[in-house]
């Protein structure tokens, strides 16, 4: 596979957001998930981040819900399909919120880990051979109406690069 770097600069000035590239990352891990997704944001919240509602996902998602789908909902879908799941963000009661919405959708055998770090605030999105990272934290504003910068990056070398060094700031079998 060849690299792939795009960087979106979004924001209501512009009538971008970062909604499309975040579905698409996530689509593509729920068709073939990697060796571990990690999501790595100071702020995280359930937002929406597939619209399902005409069906046009369904071949993906099954015939489970036409609708639309929270954070917590596809990262719960990619654990229940034996995809790997760690999350890094702060210990604040807001991420606590979405931590507990996402435990509540898996087993408790599920290989979910949630790692609250104090002095996190690296902003990054990363799965199989695709890497979101920038100024956004995964949350409605970050996502929707804040200015923000996003690189997202298709690249095995990079993203295997990423992987190794969150698995040693955090580890990974947490």
């Amino acid at each position: 596979m060849s690299r792939l770097e795009r960087t979106v600069r979004t924001g209501p000035k512009l009538r971008l957001s970062a909604d499309t590239v975040l579905a698409d990352a996530l689509l593509s891990e729920l068709v073939a998930p990697g060796p571990v997704l990690w999501l790595v944001s100071a702020w995280i919240s359930n937002v929406e981040v597939l619209d399902n509602t005409l069906g046009e996902f369904s071949a993906v998602l099954g015939d489970e819900q036409i609708g639309r789908y929270r954070l917590a909902d596809v990262l719960a879908r990619i654990v229940r399909i034996g995809g790997r799941v760690r999350v890094v963000t702060r210990p604040t009661p807001h991420n606590q919120l979405f931590v507990d919405q996402v435990r509540t959708l898996v087993s408790t055998d599920a290989d979910l880990a949630v790692i609250f770090d104090s002095v996190e605030h690296e902003k990054t999105m990363c799965g199989r051979d695709w890497m979101i990272s920038g100024s956004m934290n995964f949350t409605a504003s970050g996502i929707g109406t804040n200015e923000e910068a996003i690189r997202y990056v298709v690249d095995v070398a990079e993203v295997a690069q990423a992987r190794l060094d969150f698995k040693a700031r955090w580890g990974e079998d947490r």
